[in-house]
Order: structure tokens, then C-alpha cells, then sequence
């Protein structure tokens, strides 16, 4: 098995192949490490973890062949380089963390090792996860694999990447304002969005503590649901993790619904001026064939839409800029050289140490929390949160899941937007919603628009109904 495409894309043949004898993990893992090294200027992985995991993949070998294998054996997985995997480079994509090692597992990972998941790599990311690109990153940008001279997406741009171009089967990422759904649909898989509190986050380093998540990349419902099964639930090293008890994806998610006891919403405001019009073709086209399968849809509203990318960039860039203040040069990390004296030496390592768009979130952070402005943009930022949220909630006693486009283009050209953030920040347009509720969604592809390339559909559902999402997935 050594072409990019005769690795199976899915963990039910995959697991068939190992049981029957005909595949073995340090095949498998072998042939991921031939695809992942023919396709290097994708410029994906920031560590390869190519020894290790071949050495687990022998480990676990063993144990199916003794039939005491976790359920996630033969799954290879890649880690965004946010999420902490111990005695290996944490770096968060950026200058100031670039010789860092973390010293201990985040409780996702070690949940993956506990049902014999084996870890490939770390994989790039925009700095500290702040981007929409994957052009952020102190490794430099990553290319998106369906047109080399197009961005993947962002933050978790090379998660993606990774999935779509068969270096693993599934990745971990992390998504503060779309940033897992995003590149989901800019590199044509599937990226799920948990609800705030499902997966821990004990692990992952902080952006804004009130919006991350971590979230999983994959090629289909079974792979996500049984990835989902195994890392969420409660931790008590997350003070935000929820006790909701975790459904039983892997069983359930092949379930279909009965169309006439669920209501499908699509927000008006979603649809309006700024989205491609072959992706709203796209969308409405699908809306139209859950009308045809008996699904109940109608148009809903959702008022307080219009004022989602400021509140967002409000509140994240207010908790970037509290949460990024422990990157001073002293305890961890990059220093800065030649500073006479301590104040020098917090400002050169800060200004050599992060990239432009980290110190721009610093400052409008810092700006919003500061004391003349402090009520005008933070506190009004939070109340205007909580009426978001009122929305999903007012819109969810009336239907059960939410359509939208993910993205209001495709994948866009590398260095395009770069000049512009305001630009940039308008592809979070559709996905940020979810994030400032706390609510699940899920990005998956649906079509291509005339340079074929491919773009995703959203579906947000109610609080810790994941299990809804995958399933809705199977009617669409």
C-alpha cells in the first residue's frame, strides 16, 4: 500500500483490513508517512512524530492480534500545535514558543492514547490560532491541497489539510470563531464544532477562554462520532467542562430521523449580500431537497446577526490580550537579547516574538479593556453576546437545527486578504454565531463552484446535540 489513494478514508475499512490480517498499523502508519512526504510544500507538520508512531503502531499490532486493542486502534491522528502532546514542541505557530516543550499530555490526548490512537504529528497553525488563512504562522503559510496557490483556511488550517490530502485519518483542532468549520469547507472535509464545555480543554493553550473549544476534522460521521466518544465527557482539570453525559455516537449516528418530527430553520439574515452566489445556489438547493424528503423547513430570523464579527473581535481580542500576557521572556519561551533592563526586555521579546496580527489583537484587546473604554466596548460587547445568544435560543424553540452557508466564498488566494483584515475577519461572517452561543456545529461538503473548488454547509444544532448534527449529516 503506497499511493496517496489506497489508504482507506474510512476507520470501518480500515479496521476491517487490520482484523482480516490484510493491513498491519506500521503498514499504515508508513504509507501516511509517504503521503505526508511527497506532499511537504503543503508545508502541513511542524514535528513528525515518524519514529514514535511507528513504534506504537508495532505496539498495537500486538494487541490486536491478542484482541485486547482500544476501539480506536488503526485511527492515526494529527494534533494541532495548540493542543499539548508531552516532551514534544508546543510552538502555537509562533516565534515566541518556538522551542518550547510541553511537559504534559492534554487530557484529549491522553484519552487517545488510553484506546490506542496513534499520533502522527504536530501540525501548523496560525499564531496562537489568530487567522482565518493559515498565513499567520512563524513556519510559514500552508497551501491548500485542492490549488496549491490557494489558503486552506483558518486557524486550524494544516489540521485540515491534513485529512484532505490522506496524511492521517482524522485531526484535533481548535476553533475559537470558526476555525475548525472554516478550513473544513475551504478544503472539502468535515470539521465538527462542539458545544463550549463537551471537550476539555485542559491542554489546549488559551486564545479566549470563553469561546475555545476543541473540535474534529474527518471524512465522515462513524470516524468523527467514535473520535468524539472517546475525548469528550467531563474532566475535572476543566473548571468549564460539562457532566452532560456522552452519547453513544458510534451506535447512533447511522440513525435516521423521521422527517416529520424535526423542523429545519434557515436565517434570512445568512443569505443576504456578501455571499457567493453559486454557494447560496448551493445551500438553498439542499434546503429545497429537505423540503422533498418531508423535512418541515421555514425561514427564521436571526436579528442580532448583524453585529456578531464586532462583538466577536470585541471579547476575543479582550481575552487574547489578558491571556497572552504570560509571554513576557521570564518564565517560558523566547527572550529577547541585549535589554539593559527588565521593562526593555518584556517589550523586545514581545514585539521580536509575536507577528503582526498577534500584536494587533494584543492592542485592540488592551484598547477595549482599557479604563475610558472598558464600558463603551467591553461591557456593552458582553451584553450584546447575551442577546446573540437569545437569538439561537428564541430561534431553537421553534426549530431543531440551523442551515447556513460556512463560508461566504471559497478558498481565496494566498496573500489576497493579507493587507486587509477586515476582509479576512469577514469569512468568520456565518461562523462566529455559534461560537459567541456556545452552541455545536458541523461544516460539511456539499458542492463546487466553477474553479471547482469546494465549499461546505452548516448545520448548528442545539447545546451537547452533537449527536443530532452527525446524524442530520446523513439526511443532507
Amino acid at each position: 500500500m503506497n499511493s496517496m489513494n489506497s489508504i482507506p478514508k474510512s476507520l470501518k475499512e480500515i479496521k476491517s483490513l487490520l482484523e482480516s490480517g490484510q493491513l498491519t498499523c506500521v503498514e499504515l502508519v508508513n504509507s501516511y508517512l509517504e503521503n505526508i512526504n511527497e506532499q511537504k510544500d503543503l508545508n502541513v507538520f511542524i514535528t513528525l512524530f515518524d519514529k514514535e508512531a511507528l513504534q506504537r503502531a508495532k505496539e498495537i499490532d500486538e494487541k490486536i492480534k491478542n484482541k485486547t486493542a482500544g476501539k480506536l486502534a488503526g485511527t492515526v491522528f494529527s494534533i494541532k500545535d495548540v493542543i499539548s502532546v508531552k516532551d514534544k514542541l508546543l510552538t502555537c505557530g509562533s516565534k515566541i514558543l518556538s522551542n518550547f516543550d510541553a511537559i504534559y499530555d492534554a487530557t484529549v490526548i491522553e484519552r487517545l492514547k488510553e484506546e490506542d490512537a496513534i499520533i502522527i504529528g504536530k501540525v501548523n497553525c496560525d499564531e496562537f490560532a489568530m487567522g482565518s488563512s493559515n498565513e499567520n504562522s512563524f513556519f510559514g503559510p500552508v497551501k491548500n491541497p485542492v490549488d496549491k496557490t490557494r489558503v486552506p483556511g483558518g486557524s486550524s488550517g494544516a489540521s485540515a489539510v491534513s485529512v484532505a490530502s490522506n496524511m492521517c485519518l482524522l485531526s484535533l483542532g481548535s476553533e475559537t470563531g470558526g476555525s475548525i468549520r472554516q478550513p473544513s469547507s475551504f478544503c472539502g472535509i468535515t470539521g465538527l464544532k462542539v458545544t463550549y464545555g463537551r471537550i476539555s480543554r485542559f491542554g489546549l493553550v488559551a486564545f479566549a477562554s470563553s469561546f475555545d473549544t476543541i473540535g474534529i476534522f474527518g471524512n465522515n460521521n462513524y470516524d468523527i462520532g467514535i473520535a468524539l466518544e472517546v475525548i469528550a465527557g467531563f474532566d475535572e482539570r476543566d473548571s468549564t467542562s460539562s457532566d452532560i453525559k456522552v452519547d453513544n455516537y458510534t451506535e447512533e449516528t447511522e440513525t435516521k430521523f423521521d422527517p416529520e418530527k424535526i423542523k429545519i430553520g434557515y436565517a434570512k439574515e445568512y443569505f443576504e449580500e456578501g455571499l457567493d452566489e453559486e454557494i447560496k445556489k448551493g445551500i438553498l438547493d439542499k434546503i429545497e431537497f429537505l423540503k422533498q424528503k418531508g423535512f418541515a423547513v421555514k425561514e427564521i430570523s436571526l436579528p442580532y446577526s448583524k453585529y456578531v464579527i464586532q462583538t466577536y473581535y470585541i471579547l476575543t481580542c479582550a481575552e487574547a490580550s489578558s491571556n497572552l500576557s504570560r509571554y513576557d521572556g521570564v518564565r517560558y519561551g523566547y527572550r529577547a537579547g541585549d535589554s539593559p533592563v527588565l521593562e526593555d526586555m518584556y517589550v523586545n521579546t514581545r514585539s521580536e516574538g509575536f507577528g503582526d496580527e498577534v500584536k494587533r489583537r494584543i492592542m485592540l484587546g488592551t484598547y477595549v479593556l482599557s479604563a475610558g473604554y472598558y464600558d463603551a466596548y467591553y461591557r456593552k460587547g458582553q451584553k450584546v453576546r447575551r442577546l446573540i445568544m437569545k437569538d439561537f435560543e428564541d430561534a431553537f424553540n421553534e426549530v431543531d437545527f440551523i442551515i447556513s452557508p460556512t463560508t461566504p466564498t471559497t478558498a481565496f488566494k494566498i496573500g489576497e486578504k493579507v493587507e486587509d483584515p477586515l476582509a479576512m475577519y469577514l469569512n468568520d461572517i456565518y461562523t462566529v454565531s455559534a461560537n459567541l452561543a456556545g452552541i455545536p456545529a458541523i461544516s460539511i461538503p456539499v458542492g463546487f463552484d466553477k474553479n471547482n473548488l469546494p465549499y461546505g454547509l452548516q448545520i448548528m444544532g442545539k447545546k451537547f446535540d452533537e449527536l443530532g448534527l452527525l446524524r442530520m449529516w446523513n439526511e443532507i
